[in-house]
């Protein structure tokens, strides 16, 4: 089972400002400032701020196959501008808390950030077209780095993760660790497609047929593997991995289930082509050992902890907090 790492709130707002340069590379020309979105305890947070931050989310849902409803709009504007004033309260109480971020820290990650755009100029330009400079960059990266030091001391440091806690969790959900049946395989694939001629189709089951014949008299299937197949594993003699029902296309996945270790296939049509399939070891479903899972578990419930402290925190400050929207 894996879980999600925590993930410095930092580094999020570091990923945004690149999304953001990514995302308005081709803008044109700078615009003029558009106005406030809001202000937080008098600080105003810029219609151009807003604007910047709907695109990230529009691009990062466009990036997933996902399109975001006329009818969803609304909402989602309404949680991209949340998120800002979020983010607005904790900076403003970082300063309160006199929390300091070393310049050198946000120099050496401004800097990671240039160095991913190789031609000269081109980090200048996306600037320049976004209506930014440097220094707009390296501040955020600092308000980021702020914040995260203030969720550090005020939320992170005050949660411990006991082991009963953890183990108790472990026990009371059997079914979050159950490993299923996996099998270890290597094949060979002579590539077809699926609306190929008969005679393409001919070709290339001879051409599997071959290399049958030369496994059933005791070659080395991941030498035949290196030299016939023509999937991307080829290279590594058909080296496929461990994997699960379910990852595989059915055919293909009937066969490799219903071998025995180091039992080979009888030739399998799939629509990627023909397949000789060996079978190197299987695993049975089994329970992931309490031990193999426990510091990962741990992490994640720690994760789970840190997470709705630091949404009752973030609630506190708003409800001390004069908020005014504009949009």
């Amino acid at each position: 089972m894996k879980f999600s790492q925590t993930r410095p709130l930092y580094t999020v707002v570091i990923a945004m400002t690149l999304m953001l340069l990514s995302t308005l590379a081709l803008a044109e020309e700078k615009k003029e400032p558009a106005g406030k979105a809001a202000v937080v305890n008098g600080v105003a947070i810029s219609k151009d701020d807003f604007d910047r931050e709907m695109d990230f989310y529009l691009k990062r849902a466009n990036e997933r196959g996902q399109q975001v409803p006329e009818a969803q709009m609304g909402m989602m504007k309404n949680q991209v501008l949340n998120s800002l004033i979020d983010r607005e309260l904790l900076f403003q109480e970082t300063k309160k808390k006199g929390i300091k971020v070393d310049r050198k820290d946000v120099t050496d990650e401004f800097q990671k950030i240039k160095q991913r755009y190789s031609k000269e100029g081109e980090f200048e330009q996306l600037l320049s077209n976004m209506g930014l400079t440097e220094s707009d960059v390296q501040n955020q990266i600092e308000r980021g780095m702020a914040i995260q030091q203030l969720i550090d001391k005020e939320v992170r440091a005050k949660i411990t993760m006991g082991d009963e806690e953890v183990k108790s969790y472990y026990d009371a959900n059997p079914q979050l660790f159950q490993q299923p049946e996996q099998v270890k395989a290597s094949h060979i694939l002579v590539k077809l497609d699926a609306d190929a001629p008969q005679e393409e189709k001919d070709k290339a089951r001879k051409k599997i047929e071959s290399v049958q014949k030369k496994a059933k008299k005791g070659e080395d299937f991941t030498t035949l593997a290196k030299t016939y197949s023509e999937g991307p594993s080829g290279p590594n003699g058909g080296d496929l991995g461990y994997f699960r029902r379910g990852q595989m296309v059915k055919p293909f996945e009937d066969a490799a289930f219903s071998l025995k270790p180091n039992e080979t296939s009888d030739i399998v049509e799939t629509q990627f082509g023909y397949h000789l399939i060996k079978v190197v070891d299987k695993k049975p479903a089994q329970t992931v050992a309490y031990a193999d899972v426990k510091e990962q578990l741990s992490e994640h419930l720690k994760k789970q902890r840190i997470d709705s402290e630091a949404s009752a925190y973030i609630q506190n400050l708003r409800s001390g907090a004069k908020i005014e929207k504009f949009l």
